[in-house]
């Protein structure tokens, strides 16, 4: 009796320290997956930078007024450097400071950060007139880019943009917000601010001949093109997004847009995927938290896929949308409010365990 009774809590004690052993290789595994990358770096396991003198092509538009920071964010967007962190250290270890001259640049992908910040210090690297303009840039944006690659001055560029009516857009448009077709541009030596612009908005102009967007549907659908392009993170979303906005309309919901709100409150140059309270609350015409429908116009201009997939939103039912991973830009959708509150939790705990990663 007392033998079988030992075997028993034998049996019991290893069955919990079994258990306890699963939890722990549980929690280590968890724990790795959200620090192990940085152990690895402290240790000297790997590193956060490339190798070597990079593979391929990659550009990068370097404009006036930009700080070592947002040129090392660029190129590590790009996938010209690995980290960020990496060619900023190497910057702040110049002496002297490293100046950079506002243009487009010829580079190459997956260069370690020395060979990246030796290629833009070569002039022969700087490609003269000509402006690579990414989707999703706002007018304010672009018109700088434009200006550091034609090498107009910005002053001219903003005071033609002033004038949208000399561009010929539909009647009631007052912005060219929108209207600026992204894509690369070549320009003559001689090219003025106003026939940059002119051939900017030919192009967005072409593609919505293209589409069948009569004149006076246009405003409308960039406008949602450029929500699209804004908050959608990865292009395969797209109509995702564009469906999510046209069932919220009609259902008579508030857009409850964070990118109009930052837009409206001027806080969509801060690279967080949060908003403020303030910016929330205000009762600008952009802020879909405040205003029913879509905001007054566009808020970056749009690209083709964008626009495309405004007019042809993909099939479903969702209602609702977050990010859940910055880094991969993977977002999920959900067509209730207690899904989608599930989700704004996962993406909160992304946030923490990667801080400084656009949270």
């Amino acid at each position: 009796m007392n033998a079988r009774r030992t075997g028993k809590r034998l049996l019991i004690v290893l069955i919990v320290l079994a258990a306890l052993l699963g939890g722990l290789a549980l929690a280590g595994a968890s724990l790795w997956g959200t620090y192990g990358e940085r152990i690895s770096q402290a240790l000297g396991w790997t590193t956060n930078d490339y190798e070597g003198e990079g593979v391929g092509e990659a550009t990068i538009t370097i404009t006036a007024g930009e700080i070592g920071e947002d040129i090392a964010a660029a190129l590590a967007d790009a996938g010209i450097v690995k980290t960020k962190q990496a060619f900023y250290e190497l910057l702040l270890a110049q002496d002297p400071a490293v100046q950079f001259m506002p243009g487009l640049y010829q580079l190459r992908l997956e260069m370690s950060s020395a060979a990246a910040l030796a290629a833009l210090q070569d002039p022969a690297n700087r490609i003269e007139f000509t402006a690579m303009i990414p989707e999703g840039r706002t007018l304010t944006q672009t018109l700088e880019i434009v200006s550091a690659g034609a090498q107009i001055p910005l002053e001219e560029l903003q005071a033609a943009a002033a004038n949208p009516a000399q561009f010929g857009l539909p009647a009631g448009v007052t912005s060219l917000e929108g209207w600026l077709y992204p894509a690369t541009y070549e320009f003559e030596a001689n090219t003025t601010a106003v026939d940059a612009i002119a051939k900017m908005v030919s192009y967005q102009v072409a593609l919505l001949d293209e589409l069948g967007v009569a004149p006076d549907d246009r405003e409308r659908v960039l406008t949602t093109a450029s929500i699209v392009e804004k908050e959608a993170g990865r292009a395969e979303d797209f109509g995702k997004v564009s469906r999510v906005i046209q069932n919220r309309l009609d259902a008579g919901m508030l857009l409850q847009m964070d990118s109009t709100a930052q837009y409206g409150f001027q806080q969509h140059e801060e690279g967080t995927v949060w908003s403020s309270d303030e910016a929330l609350a205000d009762s600008n015409p952009w802020n879909t938290y405040v205003n029913p429908g879509l905001p007054i116009g566009p808020i970056a201009n749009p690209g083709r896929a964008a626009v495309e997939a405004t007019l042809n939103p993909e099939p479903g039912d969702w209602l609702y949308f977050a990010a859940v991973n910055l880094d991969t830009r993977e977002s999920k959708f959900s067509s209730t409010l207690e899904q989608h509150n599930q989700v704004v939790a996962e993406l909160n705990e992304w946030c923490i365990a990667n801080p400084g990663r656009g949270c």
